[in-house]
């Protein structure tokens, strides 16, 4: 299995469908999936979408910088990503 392959085109698509159209992302997550985001847990596909869409900014752009990848057990992949966040609001631009 060409892991490292399937992490790269699984965060590309991931982050090209979160800065387009978060609700877009539903399909990746599953009723047992949990998103942690600032001390605060969501469970669940409605839950992580609620709380993707419902994020305090609208304008935002992924900038990739590194896609590490690993194979685990029963044929799953971990991946870490790092990288930039644009987050454009107002005219503004904030690199978080």
């Amino acid at each position: 299995m060409d892991f490292q392959g399937i992490a790269t085109q699984f965060v590309d698509h991931y982050y090209k469908t979160f800065d387009a159209d978060r609700s877009g992302l539903a399909s990746l997550y599953r009723e047992n999936s949990m998103l942690t985001f600032q001390d605060s847990q969501h469970l669940g596909v409605s839950g992580i979408v609620e709380k993707l869409v419902n994020l305090p900014f609208q304008k935002v752009t992924h900038q990739p910088t590194t896609t590490d990848a690993q194979p685990t057990p029963n044929g799953g992949i971990m991946i870490l990503v790092c990288g930039q966040l644009l987050v454009r609001e107002h005219n503004n631009n904030l690199l978080v």
